[in-house]
């Protein structure tokens, strides 16, 4: 079993710790607001002061920080609290947040000069996969680091190895622009389908196995449906990674008009106080947007 550090307890890096600490693994947790990582305690895990404490006996770290420059600050940047100066020579790293490919990079060839082994392996599933130990794991960086990591990875999800450092992340933000387009689609949708008099409800019924069929359907359409936009993974969060996908393709001279279109939409719910939804309030801003009905 590893001993394991957790830098980042909030929506996702709870119910992971939790699955770790289950499967036998030790785990030491910080994060920024000490009550997040304390929510740990009745599980088995250890509380840290600083991610330099949390990761001074690591074989394993697993950063699970808002976006790259929390990462940065928290490895590199935190002064003598900071991971870099604890981490044993021989430590594997895993980011398992979504940050920029370039950031990867740039952490990985700082962390492996300390002698500092990382992967990039960000998730896909949310909350609910993240309880239920489904989670949708692309990892980039060294093949023998991904192997090193299978089992502890295993017990989080279905791990891929997916190319070379940065790679993880770059297929994060092709994970991140398929879901924000399709929220967006099913959201567009069933209000054209409540605004014509059908039952939204029964319309994504209808919808369920045909060529129409997608997780985001199944779930975030559900959500719509009943007006539960209680966060599970922020709309403020999708944007970021929607802007990043923008960022990374710009970079390599491709135009992405649909991602474009709907980072524009995103951020217009954000303006307009949805930032704090779950992803699936998106309805909002559609719902917004619409001229009131003729009486």
């Amino acid at each position: 079993m590893s001993h394991i550090a957790l830098l980042g307890c909030g929506l996702m890096g709870q119910p992971m710790a939790r699955r770790l600490l289950a499967a036998g693994h030790t785990l030491v947790a910080w994060n920024r607001t000490r009550a997040k990582a304390e929510a740990l305690l009745p599980d088995g895990a250890t509380v840290a002061d600083s991610p330099a404490q949390a990761v001074s006996q690591a074989d394993l770290v697993i950063a699970m920080l808002q976006d790259g420059d929390a990462v940065r600050e928290v490895l590199f940047d935190s002064g003598k609290a900071s991971a870099i100066r604890a981490m044993r020579e021989g430590t594997l790293f895993i980011d398992m947040g979504s940050i920029l490919p370039e950031q990867a990079r740039d952490h990985a060839t700082r962390l492996q000069a300390a002698g500092v082994v990382a992967l990039d392996a960000p998730v896909s599933g949310g909350t609910l996969g993240a309880e239920a130990g489904t989670l949708a794991i692309m990892a980039g960086g060294p093949p023998e680091a991904f192997e090193r990591a299978r089992d502890v990875l295993c017990v989080l999800g279905r791990p891929v190895h997916v190319g070379p450092t940065g790679s993880g992340q770059l297929t994060k933000l092709a994970n991140q622009m398929i879901v924000g387009i399709t929220i967006g689609a099913v959201a567009e949708a069933l209000l054209l389908a409540e605004r014509g008099g059908a039952d939204p409800a029964k319309v994504r019924e209808a919808l369920r196995g045909g060529f129409a069929e997608s997780r985001i359907l199944e779930v975030h359409g559900q959500r719509m449906v009943e007006g539960d936009f209680t966060k599970r993974g922020s709309l403020a969060i999708q944007l970021k990674d929607l802007r990043n996908a923008m960022h990374t393709a710009a970079g390599m001279q491709m135009d992405t008009p649909i991602t474009e279109a709907l980072t524009a939409l995103y951020a217009q719910a954000a303006e307009h106080g949805f930032g704090e939804l779950d992803q699936s309030g998106l309805y909002r801003e559609l719902e917004r947007r619409q001229p009131r009905k003729a009486s």
